[in-house]
């Protein structure tokens, strides 16, 4: 009997099994290990192959970002403010006549750039003060128009200041009693204008009345006279 010829009394495999299973599970791990090898090497998983041609087109694209940057606005040339002043025929003389060096050559003016008046080139705003307290005698706005610059506004008379604030052009007045100090005005006048398309129109007007109770102490200085 075939339990009297087996050892420890459990029947053989059959004839042919044990080999034919050892052959297909070789086959099958070699062909798992090949088909592992074969997916690494198309992925590119290796750190050599991710620093390689894999990333190509992406190290060329940003090649050509740093070499062609995004073109950005030059700067507009600054303008010899105090000329275009001087040259100005619509400054006053008495204006131009105080408009002297504070030390060497340093002028008292005070300039700005910006857009006011919907041209292509920004429009320039020239406060002229004085040199001991700084106080505006004219402020003046000038537009590009024909490669030069042409006087569009202007105001005089102590004291005066102009600003760009938001695409409007506001001047403040400061406003003095008799006996105010050039330090301590009883007030200001502020005026906002807005371009028309062709001049400045006033838009609206805040007073404000500054508190005597403050600076009280201050020394007598009287308001410079523009015509003196």
């Amino acid at each position: 009997m075939r339990g009297l010829t087996g050892e420890a009394g459990v029947d053989p495999e059959p004839d042919g099994v044990p080999g034919t299973f050892q052959a297909a599970f070789t086959t099958v791990v070699v062909l798992a290990a090949l088909a592992l090898l074969v997916s690494a090497c198309g992925t590119g998983g290796t750190g050599a192959r991710d620093e390689g041609p894999a990333h190509a087109g992406n190290s060329v694209a940003g090649a050509a970002a740093s070499a062609s940057p995004a073109p950005s606005e030059s700067p507009q040339p600054k303008v010899d403010a105090v000329s275009l002043v001087k040259d100005d025929p619509k400054v006053s003389a008495t204006v131009k006549h105080g408009l002297k060096p504070c030390a060497a050559d340093e002028y008292p003016v005070d300039v700005s750039y910006g857009k006011l008046t919907a041209g292509s080139a920004d429009d320039i705003v020239v406060n002229v003060l004085t040199c001991g307290d700084a106080v505006g005698v004219g402020a003046y706005v000038y537009r590009e128009r024909g490669g030069r610059y042409e006087n569009v506004f202007g105001t005089e008379g102590p004291p005066v200041y102009a600003e760009i604030d938001r695409g409007d052009l506001v001047v403040t007045k400061q406003v003095y009693e008799k006996g105010d100090p050039v330090s301590n005005p009883s007030g200001e006048d502020v005026i906002t204008y807005r371009w028309s398309g062709t001049d400045f129109a006033k838009a609206f007007t805040t007073h404000n009345e500054y508190s005597k109770a403050v600076g009280g102490g201050a020394s007598a200085s009287p308001v410079p006279d523009p015509d003196n």
